[in-house]
């Protein structure tokens, strides 16, 4: 009889990173009613996936607006393209005030980003990179979202092109 066993906790397939945490209140009748935002990113934790999502909740305390945030972040989950541990080709992006460039490095290079930025590539799997904030916002939500943006730009026909050569050039060679 094993009734004191503890149940069996299931780890989470999504990796999160909390990106902003702050306090905001709401002026009514009687006085400020006090609640938390919380700005979260989550990204597949297996390697062979790319899939990575923002979301943003309030709630009455922290532990209830981080639950809420990584459900929203869930349900906007975008896949993203990789080509080599890096992105397919440049894209750019905007989101309100904040602008950002997204360049492919070469094999070994790294995330080459900034703040948000960094973390949106990071949990998006993607190993070598480099990014720009264009903009003069310093806003680490709105940079999250125009990283989310930029990486849903990205096309996929550009890597089966590139497969499509390289099976091209197997053929030809199996015929000799």
């Amino acid at each position: 009889m094993a009734f004191n066993r503890r149940p069996k906790i299931n780890k989470s397939e999504f990796e999160e990173s909390l990106l902003d945490i702050a306090r905001v209140t709401r002026v009514v009748a009687g006085g400020k009613r006090l609640s938390f935002r919380a700005t979260l990113v989550i990204g597949s934790r297996s390697k062979d996936k790319h899939e990575v999502g923002v979301g943003i909740s309030k709630g009455k305390d922290v532990a209830q607006a981080i639950q809420k945030a990584s459900n929203k972040a869930k349900k906007n989950l975008i896949t993203v393209p990789v080509v080599d541990e890096t992105i397919p080709h440049e894209v750019k992006a905007k989101y309100k005030a904040s602008r950002v460039i997204i360049k492919p490095a070469k094999k070994g290079k790294g995330i080459r980003a900034g703040g948000a930025v960094r973390i949106v590539l990071k949990l998006a799997n993607i190993s070598n990179a480099n990014a720009k904030i264009l903009s003069s916002s310093s806003n680490a939500i709105n940079n999250a979202r125009v990283t989310i943006i930029a990486l849903s730009k990205l096309k996929n026909s550009l890597n089966n092109d590139a497969k499509q050569v390289v099976e091209e050039k197997k053929e030809i060679k199996n015929k000799k």
